[in-house]
């Protein structure tokens, strides 16, 4: 592999982490029951609080962490207004993901294009040093290292812990684990508190690391739209909601790469667009059936395994208020 490839999937890699911990944050939330519609505008407040903070307090971690504060208390006003007031979750989100947005450019412009604390490249030693994967995967900053350890450690949470089985019930089947005993509404704060956390980390993976500093308008605009339709794309399940982060990621850097291109005469509108075409198609072959009938040539232990991948089915219980007696 030539190391312009290889520089290639490296930046590919790089640029698809905070959608992969948005993707994973908002599963998170989900998996309980609760749609957090504030995503793209907690990301553009998260980052611009994120790195005005560590502007300020000279510290990548003090931005981070701010950045994460921001984030989580977002989701929870969704959740409140949900549980406490009998609000539209759908509704909520909405109204906030435009408010937060607009509240980050009017507090954030005078900030615009100022250098500032940037979390840097720190390469795994050992692992760095292995052939082609090496280079692409061990020689990121710390927020790519995190979304490893979370895509794995969110996988066994929810599928091989009895916390994580409470924590899908309450998405699946609320009334049956309040019958078990779970306090339902408890855990909606919690895990959209959590989920949200992880909206605000990756706004701050943004400005602090992917694309540093802040600008108006945000860089990182739209992403928050693109994390939810990933989470749907993925079907709610850890790893193929990441498996979408990096192939959207990826289908952008080709889209990038073509436009650059002298040779090619393509629109760029086009272009872009081609990543939601596929994930549209894909969804529509999945709810429509007819990937079925393409999956019948297979044998049959890999069609199970095909099914598998493709099963896009949210929380039978998301988006819907528990009433707790």
């Amino acid at each position: 592999m030539t190391p312009e490839l290889i520089n290639t999937f490296n930046s590919i890699v790089a640029s698809a982490t905070p959608l992969v911990i948005a993707s994973i944050g908002e599963t998170i939330t989900e998996r309980a029951g609760v749609v957090n519609l504030s995503l793209n505008g907690s990301i553009i407040l998260a980052a611009m609080v994120g790195f005005v903070v560590a502007l300020a307090a000279d510290s990548a971690l003090v931005g981070v962490l701010c950045a994460m504060a921001i984030g989580a208390l977002v989701a929870v006003v969704i959740a409140a207004a949900d549980i406490e007031l009998k609000q539209d979750q759908v509704a909520i989100g909405f109204v906030l993901t435009l408010l937060a947005a607009d509240l980050a450019q009017f507090l954030g412009q005078n900030y615009t294009r100022i250098p500032g604390p940037q979390v840097l490249i720190t390469p795994l030693p050992l692992l760095s040093d292995i052939p082609i994967f090496g280079p692409i995967l061990f020689r990121q900053s710390l927020f790519v290292y995190f979304s490893y350890a979370l895509i794995f450690g969110v996988w066994f949470w929810l599928f091989y812990t009895r916390p994580g089985l409470a924590h899908r019930a309450v998405g699946e089947r609320p009334e049956a684990a309040f019958a078990r005993g779970t306090n339902v509404n408890r855990l909606r704060y919690l895990y959209t508190a959590v989920g949200g956390a992880l909206v605000g980390l990756a706004g701050a993976a943004y400005s602090l690391s992917v694309k540093p500093g802040w600008s108006t308008p945000p860089s990182m605009s739209g992403d928050g739209w693109i994390a939810l339709a990933i989470v749907i794309f993925g079907g709610w399940h850890p790893f193929r909601v990441v498996l979408g982060a990096y192939l959207f990621a990826g289908l952008r850097a080709l889209a990038s790469a073509i436009q650059r291109s002298p040779d090619v005469n393509i629109p760029a509108v086009l272009l872009n667009g081609v990543p939601w075409v596929l994930m549209i198609a894909t969804l529509l072959l999945v709810s429509s059936g007819s990937i079925e009938r393409l999956l019948r040539v297979l044998p049959r232990p890999a069609q199970k395994w095909m099914r598998n991948i493709l099963r896009s089915d949210p929380p039978a219980a998301l988006g819907t208020r528990f009433e707790q007696q």
